[in-house]
């Protein structure tokens, strides 16, 4: 479904799911439930997060993908990831998707903070557990860092995020 092409119920039901898939998958990367992040994701999924740090970040497949966010990411790193303007195009069982993506990163330990903004670009497959991200990944429009050192910055992580173990 496309533009001005009439959507059927079954087609706004889709694209309603799509968007609880892409709410899963970023409430459960800045609480830290691996287990639900990975239940997002299908298993072949192909993401390109573009440079981060100096790294290129690129992933073809959900464990490596979890792995990396699940060591990269540890209760000390906190993040906030917003995403809005859906753009959702689902064709069959297939769909694409763009989202415009506001995120924060806060690293008190190390005195550093990230804001940053980007448009996500996904891919989604209908699978027998429902729809999953086949591709993700992004292209900043900016991201901005600064030094929390001497400005008396404190964060207390909230009673969302998992504890270790869980």
């Amino acid at each position: 479904m496309c533009c001005n092409d009439l959507m059927t119920p079954h087609d706004l039901a889709d694209i309603e799911a799509i968007k609880q898939v892409k709410y899963r998958y970023l409430r459960a990367l800045d609480t830290k439930h691996w287990d639900d992040f990975a239940d997002t994701l299908a298993e072949d999924i192909k993401a390109d997060y573009g440079p981060s740090l100096g790294n290129e970040l690129h992933f073809t497949n959900r464990d490596d993908l979890v792995e990396y966010m699940r060591t990269s990411l540890p209760a000390n790193v906190i993040t906030e990831h917003r995403v809005t303007h859906p753009d959702i195009t689902v064709t069959g069982d297939t769909a694409t998707g763009s989202w415009y993506l506001q995120d924060r990163v806060i690293v008190a330990d190390l005195n550093f903070m990230l804001i940053g903004a980007a448009f996500y670009r996904d891919t989604y497959r209908r699978t027998d557990a429902g729809w999953k991200l086949a591709g993700t990944g992004y292209d900043r429009t900016y991201d901005a860092t600064m030094s929390l050192e001497g400005m008396n910055f404190q964060v207390k992580p909230g009673r969302a995020l998992a504890t270790e173990g869980s």
